[in-house]
């Protein structure tokens, strides 16, 4: 059985709910460890947090934090623009630009989180 997808539509409801449920939980995850690493800091300097994210287990957990935000981003957006905005050509557009800037983020992140 095959299924015929138009360009900016025809996504299934449940692996979109599926895959935001689980990015969510690694964000919050990844927020809660950062914040308990905050608060067991006796001084939080640059020198600490340099040394944090200079761990190979920091650089690889960020990885997935900033994987898992960009792929949030854009379901979320995605699913706004096809609830929405109703001219095809606006919606693909849009689609479009929000592609462009979340992998333009996500490359300029893993630049800077590299660099440490």
């Amino acid at each position: 059985m095959t299924t015929n997808r138009i360009v900016t539509g025809a996504h299934y409801g449940a692996r979109d709910w599926v895959a935001q449920r689980i990015t969510a939980i690694i964000l919050t995850l990844y927020t809660l460890y950062l914040l308990v690493r905050l608060f067991a800091m006796p001084e939080p300097s640059y020198a600490s947090w340099y040394q944090l994210f200079a761990s190979p287990f920091m650089k690889v957990a960020t990885l997935l934090a900033l994987i898992s935000l960009a792929y949030h981003s854009w379901v979320g957006m995605r699913n706004v623009y096809m609830d929405y905005i109703k001219p095809t050509w606006l919606r693909l557009t849009l689609q479009i630009g929000t592609i462009v800037l979340l992998i333009g983020y996500a490359f300029w992140a893993l630049i800077i989180l590299w660099k440490v």
